[in-house]
């Protein structure tokens, strides 16, 4: 019997496009639907995954390739998983073979990813990484029918990591001429805040362009990427401009300033770092167009990141850079609770205590020598400013043997 198959496709239950991380289960459905009852042998569900570097050197390049033909290649597997879905509704085993019926039927799958770190799917001009899975429809006395369905998988790199949160800074400058008819240097130096930034985000740049040339020249920021892969013991590079913003033209003799001018990062591949055959790296040039000259630049390291920059744990945030002020001493200088002020028993002697104490006397005499009712002394007194500190005491102890002497009581 001839299978007569309408459709054969691959569902993902999660059909949002977002990507998947390393042990996280990757599921869904093989539709199949076939148009009379037939017979199949077996279907299977694969998946797989892999980076592959691969190129050919063009006309007169050296060295040859080690296939003619077929240029530099090399591979390294990530994913390899066989599934076997479950029989479908009404399945009648005989002989070797699974009887459907006519219409739509849905066999289930579900498989880990490997719990180790994978690598971000990417493709790029010499190389690529990609995951996806396989249905394989075995009928009897006919070639096997094979869909394909890719999906994406990130390896998340944290840009708050220590490493990625240190400022960057470099300078250079150059002599404008030829020979003995040179105008003046010119020189260039660019800083950015942190190393780690992540996909729609602004890098402030801060830079200083002076110019001491006879000529015009215009300062120019851009993000490169670049694309390194490894096959059979030699390496192709290829570099391309993703995002750049131009400066204002500065005239000779003078000086222009960044103040955080900003640079943003167009949707692009995180940075690839942990392929042992394709590297995915990023870096910002700042440049100086001269005419007549070869360009002036600086290059700063980036990468591009999936975690983004929370603003914490950093000595490094904007506001520390731009004051670059280290509060840390703070800490030491600052207790951690306020100490209670001394008690007064503390610090007054039992002598100077009892010689300040009034004698206890009955409510009727305090009131007669004061000539008003005691509360209204006691509220009156409690609202009095506090006596002014002196070292003189106001009331000093004379003794019999040194008259004129004054003694003062601690």
């Amino acid at each position: 019997m001839v299978v007569k198959v309408k459709a054969l496709a691959i569902v993902f239950d999660s059909e949002d496009g977002s990507a998947y991380g390393s042990g996280e289960a990757v599921s869904g459905r093989v539709l199949l639907e076939l148009s009379v009852p037939a017979r199949i042998r077996a279907l299977r569900v694969l998946g797989r995954g892999c980076a592959r570097a691969s190129w050919t050197d063009g006309p007169g390049s050296a060295p040859a390739a080690p296939s003619p033909g077929h240029g530099y290649r090399e591979e390294v597997d990530y994913l390899n998983v066989t599934h076997t879905p479950p029989g479908a509704t009404g399945e009648d085993v005989a002989e070797g073979f699974i009887c459907l019926p006519s219409g739509k039927h849905e066999f289930p799958f579900s498989f880990q990813l490997p719990q180790g770190p994978l690598v971000t799917s990417f493709c790029g001009k010499h190389g690529s990484v990609q995951y996806w899975v396989s249905a394989i429809l075995q009928r009897p006395s006919m070639q096997d029918l094979i869909v394909h369905r890719e999906f994406p998988v990130i390896s998340h790199v944290d840009v708050n990591s220590p490493t990625l949160l240190s400022p960057i800074s470099t300078n250079t400058e150059k002599m404008v001429g030829c020979w003995f008819f040179t105008s003046g240097p010119i020189f260039l130096s660019a800083k950015i805040e942190r190393q780690g930034y992540c996909n729609g985000e602004a890098i402030p740049i801060y830079a200083e362009i002076e110019n001491c040339s006879s000529r015009l020249i215009v300062p120019k920021a851009t993000i490169y990427q670049t694309q390194t892969c490894l096959a059979n013991g030699k390496t192709k590079t290829f570099k391309q401009e993703v995002a750049s913003v131009r400066g204002n033209h500065i005239g000779s003799g003078s000086t222009d300033t960044w103040n955080g001018k900003t640079l943003k990062i167009p949707p692009v591949t995180p940075s690839i770092l942990n392929c042992s055959i394709i590297r995915v790296e990023y870096s910002l040039a700042v440049l100086v167009q001269i005419p007549g000259a070869k360009k002036l630049r600086v290059e700063l390291p980036l990468v591009i990141g999936t975690i983004p920059y929370n603003g914490f744990g950093s000595r490094s945030s904007s506001l520390c850079s731009q004051f670059s002020m280290d509060m840390s001493w703070l800490t030491l200088a600052l207790p951690e609770q306020p100490e209670a002020p001394p008690n007064y028993a503390d610090v007054v002697s039992q002598e100077e205590f009892e010689r300040h104490t009034p004698s206890n006397s009955e409510p009727d005499e305090l009131e007669r020598e004061i000539g008003r009712p005691v509360f209204a002394y006691i509220q009156e007194f409690r609202f009095q400013p506090p006596p002014l500190y002196s070292e003189i005491d106001p009331h000093p102890v004379q003794t019999d043997d040194h008259r004129g002497r004054v003694l003062f009581s601690v």
